[in-house]
């Protein structure tokens, strides 16, 4: 947390906080075993138990790990951020409670590593059901666009929390069935409402309108009793938010497309807002690939991988227990702040760590390690394939296809 800078892994050894040799660094990983449920219980723990409703975010992202051809159980993994926007490595599922309603604070539950016979979507959904097993709150969870199908629906319909999903701009829905005629089997669906075709709306069941300092005015609309036509068994809140000019008259943008899952909880005007606060996970991503130096090391083995992303949340953990507890650092061209990011805490924390000291007993030396075996043999290592996910596919393309 205080090495600004690295090439590699051994140069946190270069810290003056740091007492052994370089080697320390890689046997430390080897030898630890974070026990991600103990954790995990343990962060839950820090939630305010008087907060209305838990707030929780959930996403996934690439560890790209291209010329790792020893690495076992690599995939081609989406990166939304790079020019190319597939590449070879492994993914990584996080479920992370939004702490503050400003800010760049995500601090997660749960960050795992996607197998190659896992998917996003299923990994995201035991998540989620492992988190809220522990949380006696209302918890809302925000999602984007990805997990906005019916397949993160039927996956998390007996999960008793909230959702809000963001859909995509071509997305049908569709309403109850109308009861049952008396003839044939009963039907599912009801009219069809697609999303970028105003001509299959219907009135809304509530409107609202609200000034944003940011955003400027927003017309909130609200369609109840929807839902996508392989989860018709779990109904729906369609909501619209779309900005307005000083003459009330729609701007020439795309309106957000929001469904909520679950017992209502909140008021309208306030739902979009919950949306908005799920970037922190995002921001969260880019922290720790920046400045705590998550994908920078090049380890041999999946299991390494995992513990040093252990490391990586538990990492977050401790600097947002400090924040009320470090005197901000800033460099000469930054100015001071009142509430403390994650960076700023992490460039102020040395100080406070030297105070604290550590509970270890000084390392002693062990002499010099004997080294390779003179005249024996080194083997090369072991390369695998990339692992390619299948996905099922459905009926209708497979009868296009044949």
């Amino acid at each position: 947390m205080t090495t600004r800078n690295a090439s590699c892994l051994a140069e946190f050894s270069l810290s003056p906080l740091f007492r052994r040799k370089w080697p320390s660094t890689y046997e430390a990983l080897s030898d630890s075993r974070p026990n991600r449920n103990k954790l995990m219980k343990r962060y839950i723990e820090e939630i305010p138990s008087s907060s209305e409703y838990v707030l929780l975010a959930i996403d996934h992202t690439a560890w790209s790990r291209k010329g790792a051809k020893t690495l076992r159980d690599r995939t081609y993994e989406h990166q939304a951020s790079s020019s190319n926007s597939v590449t070879v490595g492994q993914g990584y599922s996080t479920i992370a409670w939004l702490p503050k309603k400003q800010g760049t604070w995500a601090l997660p539950l749960r960050h795992e590593r996607i197998t190659s016979y896992e998917k996003p979507i299923s990994k995201a959904a035991w998540q989620l059901k492992q988190v809220s097993k522990q949380i006696k709150q209302k918890v809302l969870v925000v999602l984007d666009s990805e997990y906005g199908n019916s397949s993160w629906v039927n996956q998390t319909g007996e999960i008793p929390v909230s959702k809000l999903m963001r859909i995509r701009s071509n997305c049908c829905l569709w309403s109850k069935s109308d009861g049952y005629s008396g003839i044939g089997r009963p039907k599912k669906h009801g009219k069809k409402f697609k999303v970028n075709d105003p001509t299959t709306w219907w009135s809304a069941n509530e409107i609202v309108e609200v000034d944003d300092p940011k955003l400027g005015k927003l017309r909130i609309s609200r369609w109840d009793e929807l839902h996508f036509r392989s989860s018709s068994s779990y109904s729906m809140n369609l909501i619209q938010v779309q900005r307005l000019d000083s003459k009330n008259l729609i701007k020439k943008r795309r309106p957000l497309w929001l469904v909520w899952v679950g017992q209502p909880f909140l008021e309208l005007k306030d739902i979009w807002r919950q949306y908005a606060r799920r970037f922190g996970v995002d921001h969260w991503y880019r922290f720790a690939k920046q400045r705590l130096h998550w994908t920078l090391p090049s380890f041999s083995t999946a299991q390494q991988s995992e513990r040093w992303s252990d490391l990586t949340a538990l990492m977050t953990w401790q600097l947002w227990l400090a924040k009320d507890l470090v005197e901000e650092h800033h460099l000469p061209w930054q100015s001071r702040r009142k509430n403390l990011t994650p960076g700023r805490v992490a460039q102020s924390l040395f100080s406070l760590l030297a105070v604290i000291g550590t509970p270890a007993t000084s390392p002693k030396t062990r002499g010099k390690s004997p080294g390779w075996k003179q005249g024996e043999k080194r083997s090369k290592r072991k390369t695998y394939p990339i692992a390619k996910k299948s996905y099922s596919r459905s009926k209708k393309s497979a009868k296009k296809t044949a």
